[in-house]
């Protein structure tokens, strides 16, 4: 789908529109790629409002869980804190393939310690493993 690279102390919430800018997904036969995912599942990192709205304006279902904080804030203003977003535990349980997806990827020694210093060369390993990864 995509992969970006970014610095090891950037946040991840940041990066999310400019990847799913990335996106295209070839469709079998004539047409144009899919450029839009149906649904976002992400962690608490992704929760801010700004990053809803957007996902909301180009039409992509969410499943982000609420922060504490944020449920907090939203109960103190009352009923003049809205409602609160949607969230499916269901669907947010398949994250978890995500996060396996990641742990295979960490066990190839060069991703996991970063031998490839420039960026190029670790997004080719990086594109390397997830096809090893894909087609076992």
């Amino acid at each position: 789908m995509a992969v970006r690279l970014t610095a090891g102390q950037a946040g991840d919430n940041p990066q999310l529109l400019p990847l799913l800018d990335e996106i295209s997904v070839h469709r079998p036969g004539p047409g144009r790629p899919r450029k839009r995912p149906d649904r976002v599942v992400a962690d608490k990192a992704y929760s801010h409002p700004s990053t809803r709205a957007a996902l909301r304006r180009r039409k992509i279902a969410v499943t982000i869980p609420e922060r504490r904080d944020q449920v907090a804030r939203r109960a103190a203003k009352g009923s003049a804190g809205g409602r609160p977003p949607a969230f499916d535990p269901v669907i947010y349980r398949q994250r978890n393939l995500v996060e396996r997806c990641f742990n295979r990827l960490k066990q190839f020694r060069a991703i996991a310690t970063r031998y490839a210093k420039r960026a190029v060369l670790y997004r080719a390993l990086l594109t390397l493993a997830a096809t090893l990864i894909w087609l076992t």
